[in-house]
């Protein structure tokens, strides 16, 4: 089964902002993101079926990209950054010490009443397991880079050490086989 992932567009709000499962609005440039990911899908459609992360950055590019109803599942949601979320990460290291380990070995440790990479990678996988055995041939996943970079390493495109390396852009695609 081919699976393409799409990542959401630029978002709206202040670098530097930690934002994982919040839902947040898109940047301004959107319509013209949104653009040129459309074009970029015409040559991998058609689709059978189209997921997306309930989170309205991904929501709305699927309707941009012309799939309006989408399949929602929570399991492609972003990282959930707990106490982090929606908080300049300057403003989270002058009061939590924990992000600088957290910095130090983020592929293994918590954000502070949120989720480790492990949590998230078995999330997805636990997803993508459920979906090796549904008769599609073509699945369309509108998603966060997190994601992305967990269906990578489950679909062999990189290893998790190098993982982050492999980050796909605002707006671009990856491809796996599963």
């Amino acid at each position: 089964m081919k699976v393409t992932l799409i990542r959401h567009t630029k978002v709206g709000v202040p670098k530097g902002t930690c934002y994982g499962w919040s839902d947040i609005p898109v940047a301004g440039t959107f319509m013209e993101e949104a653009s040129i990911t459309k074009e970029k899908l015409e040559h991998l459609k058609p689709f059978d079926i189209i997921y997306s992360s309930p989170l309205t950055r991904a929501r709305k590019l699927a309707a941009a990209c012309g799939y309006s109803n989408p399949i929602l599942e929570d399991r492609l949601k972003e990282m959930n950054m707990g106490d982090w979320e929606m908080r300049l990460y300057d403003d989270i290291a002058n009061e939590d010490p924990h992000i600088f380990d957290w910095y130090d070995d983020y592929m293994h440790l918590e954000a502070t009443g949120g989720e480790s990479f492990p949590i998230l990678y078995q999330r997805v996988a636990d997803f993508l397991d459920e979906l090796k055995d549904k008769p599609y041939k073509n699945v369309a996943i509108f998603a966060h880079g997190g994601v992305l970079v967990c269906a990578g390493i489950y679909g062999k495109l990189f290893e998790k050490e190098n993982a982050f390396e492999n980050l796909v852009d605002y707006g671009g695609i990856e491809t796996i086989e599963i």
